[in-house]
């Protein structure tokens, strides 16, 4: 990590008012990306991958979402203090997000090459001609041919339609993009496909990338480091090398042993006990201790501190000398 990361958050907290009380979806959140980085961020669903993600672009509904502590620092300037009008020009400009499912994601009637030319002309002063000029440019270096760009949505395929969204995502080669989920509605093949043009377009224009997801797989395959999410927190965060290789939190420990492995015999895949936990009521101290075999008594009333080792492996467990 550089002295100064490009996207920095540090003590995020944010809480959704809820009929069943407050939920906590975030909390004393830290995470740090470089500029030309990409970052996995794993979890399973309802760890407050998305809320970290609508955290940064400044879309938290407000009701029933608030941002109640911390700070997002992105190329040094706070954007939980940035105005709404500066936000505008800031996403899609310089931080772009490409979000699960690529069917609502997109204007049903407008043609894609329109779409594209629009967040080219909200963030640039061209003409209509120009924008759409450089969106055909762009769509074809999704893969999408000038003969199809006038075409709408609904004539494209899925795979299709998520390099229309990555296509809008990069048109104004934005410093961050994050990727929420970008292959969870593909079929696998077509994961392969649109995994290898975000790498290569992402070495292309230079782009930090987060890319939030539950496959370890994907993370192997195209992220420089990442970070282990569980019940809002980050537990364990590493070089993807190091963390493949020596995983420290018995929940990551739990995460690659539930991965099937077609070299050994098995007659049934290893799994974590027990649920993740009701975010509007989380158990007091570690919030992974009712389902880790590993707990000590001080796990159900103190939280772990993260601890840094030498080669940059942080990890938030007592095991690991995470006092409180």
């Amino acid at each position: 990590m550089s002295d100064t990361p490009l996207l920095s958050i540090r003590d995020l907290s944010v809480r959704y008012s809820t009929d069943n009380g407050a939920v906590k979806a975030i909390s004393d959140f830290h995470l740090a990306i470089d500029k030309g980085e990409t970052l996995g961020l794993v979890g399973e669903t309802g760890a407050g991958k998305t809320t970290m993600a609508l955290s940064v672009m400044q879309l938290i509904a407000d009701p029933p979402g608030r941002i109640t502590g911390g700070e997002i620092l992105f190329e040094g300037q706070d954007l939980t203090k940035t105005s709404e009008a500066d936000m505008r020009k800031i996403r899609g400009g310089k931080i772009a997000m490409i979000f699960q499912d690529p069917m609502t994601s997109l204007n049903p009637i407008l043609p894609v090459d329109e779409q594209v030319a629009e967040m080219i002309a909200l963030h640039n002063k061209v003409s209509k001609e120009e924008a759409l000029k450089r969106a055909l440019a762009m769509l074809e270096t999704v893969g999408i041919q000038p003969d199809r760009a006038g075409e709408y949505p609904h004539q494209f395929s899925g795979g299709m339609k998520q390099r229309v969204i990555i296509a809008i995502a990069l048109a104004c080669n934005p410093a961050l993009l994050i990727a929420d989920e970008p292959t969870t509605a593909l079929d696998v093949t077509i994961q392969a496909q649109v995994l290898e043009l975000m790498k290569a377009l992402k070495k292309k224009f230079d782009t930090a990338m987060i890319m939030i997801t539950h496959d370890l797989g994907i993370v192997a395959e195209t992220c420089d480091r990442v970070a282990i999410m569980y019940a809002g927190r980050i537990v364990e965060e590493a070089t993807t090398e190091l963390l493949y290789a020596n995983p420290k939190h018995p929940y990551t420990k739990g995460l690659f042993a539930s991965i099937p492995n077609v070299e050994e015999e098995r007659e049934s895949l290893a799994v974590i006990p027990g649920l993740p936990p009701d975010p509007t009521d989380m158990p007091k101290g570690c919030p992974f201790h009712p389902r880790c075999d590993k707990a000590m008594a001080r796990c159900s009333t103190e939280i772990p501190q993260p601890v840094v080792r030498e080669d940059g492996h942080m990890v938030a467990c007592f095991l690991e000398g995470g006092d409180a």
